[in-house]
């Protein structure tokens, strides 16, 4: 009788909707779980900041960071041994969180690293052998995208960010994206695996007169080979007020609409957001938004992440999926405020930096996020069956010392692949600029 007991009390627990039996181990302090490296930070406009590599010989984790002297790293983690190789991209460029490599892998099986300073300065690419060994990445490589004539139109230039993105059928056309002429999103291309790259066009700008300190905030997402899912913002939050969120798609040389409207051909760039179709529209009793991440069902429709801020110290996480026909939007949870530490009487610079929230690239019903918890924030895993109207949790990190935030599962998962989140500790984080950090990850058995 006894043993039915613990058998009806075990099962009752397992299958409770907050249990965290879904793990083998329990969740532990951040600084107790595994490092990527011990000195590296990144932001999350730079993506993917991580991707799976496959080889005969078992399947690595490809990421990249900034250390605290600005140099530019790439690192390679063998799943099944768990150790980490480290390779110099490019010594002291900038210490800056937004400089973090973003990677792509090309059909012959190198990978393509691309990164940027923040603002100033040029585009760099580094080039594996076909091998994908992180210890092979080449010499630094420069591309100059600006197009005079692009530049004469939106008069300003800034080169941040890197998104590189391959489409398998678009015979292996490369993508990249990143705010560089205007202030402004922008695209250019390659046809042969990045040796030479088309001049880069202005892709989203803001209605009416042409304002250079309007800028946009995109995130993408591709399985690699024919669609690739644009979210952007109004803006920045911190100067739009109703900073709302919009969806496009571009597939075959033309940007859609959620519901398949076309917007634009790629040779008639660019299109301003109201054209695209509205996710989120803000208000000042809504709040602003930001974005944070995209990803698809399996179906193909938008699966969206995205923080509200009723007020800069109230963050709320949001959960958008496109059903065919409208944005079903629900709210996951509040997050707490902003992550940087405020120096006592200063203003805080950059209040909408929430600890940041990942959509699963092939499950986009989960969902990796950072919350403030008892003064902390902490990372854990959310999953829905009901398109975000309730939630299972499974804490990852728990009564950890150190903020853990901007979480990331990387890029090119495949069927049989061990889950796998990143994520960025703080052991001192006052500004983009001035940052004592470390990438820290996860991996579900």
């Amino acid at each position: 009788m006894r043993s039915l007991q613990r058998l009806s009390i075990f099962l009752l627990i397992a299958t409770s909707p907050f249990s965290c039996l879904h793990y083998k181990t329990p969740a532990l302090p951040g600084s107790r779980q595994p490092q990527f490296t011990d000195d590296g930070a990144w932001c999350w406009f730079s993506d993917p900041r991580a991707i799976y590599y496959h080889t005969a010989s078992g399947t690595q984790v490809i990421s990249g960071w900034v250390k605290a002297d600005g140099t530019i790293e790439a690192g390679a983690l063998n799943l099944a041994s768990r150790t980490v190789q480290t390779a110099t991209l490019q010594d002291t460029l900038e210490k800056d969180d937004h400089d973090n490599p973003a990677f792509v892998q090309l059909a012959d099986g190198s990978i393509l690293a691309h990164y940027t300073k923040h603002g100033t300065g040029k585009y760099y690419q580094n080039k594996t052998n076909t091998a994908g060994q992180v210890k092979s990445f080449s010499p630094t490589d420069t591309i100059d995208m600006i197009d005079p004539a692009e530049y004469t139109r939106y008069p300003k230039k800034t080169i941040t960010y890197g998104n590189p993105v391959r489409l398998a059928a678009e015979h292996n056309r490369l993508y990249s994206f990143g705010r560089w002429t205007g202030y402004k999103p922008n695209i250019m291309w390659s046809n042969d695996n990045g040796k030479n790259w088309s001049t880069a066009k202005v892709m989203i700008t803001n209605p009416g007169p042409f304002n250079p300190d309007n800028r946009p905030y995109v995130k993408y997402f591709s399985d690699g080979q024919s669609r690739i899912h644009i979210v952007f913002t109004d803006g920045h939050p911190r100067n739009e007020p109703t900073n709302s969120v919009y969806y496009a798609y571009y597939e075959n040389g033309n940007f859609y609409k959620a519901d398949g409207t076309k917007i634009c051909a790629i040779d008639a760039l660019p299109f301003v957001p109201g054209q695209a179709s509205v996710v989120y529209q803000a208000t000042e009793k809504l709040g602003k938004a930001w974005v944070f991440d995209i990803a698809a069902t399996e179906s193909g429709n938008p699966v969206i992440a995205y923080t509200r801020y009723p007020t800069d110290q109230d963050h709320r996480y949001h959960y958008a999926v496109f059903d065919g026909k409208t944005w079903v939007d629900h709210e996951i949870c509040a997050s707490g405020k902003w992550f940087p530490k405020t120096p006592a009487g200063k203003k805080e610079p950059e209040p909408n930096y929430s600890g940041g929230l990942a959509l699963h690239p092939t499950k986009s019903n989960t969902v990796y996020l950072s919350r403030s918890i008892n003064g902390v924030f902490e990372i854990e895993k959310r999953v829905t069956q009901d398109n975000g109207a309730s939630w299972k949790i499974y804490p990852i990190t728990q009564k950890s010392i150190f903020d853990n935030v901007r979480p990331y599962v990387p890029r090119n998962y495949k069927k049989g692949d061990k889950d796998v989140v990143c994520w960025m500790q703080n052991v001192q984080y006052i500004h983009y600029l001035n940052f004592k950090s470390n990438i820290r990850y996860y991996i579900e058995e």
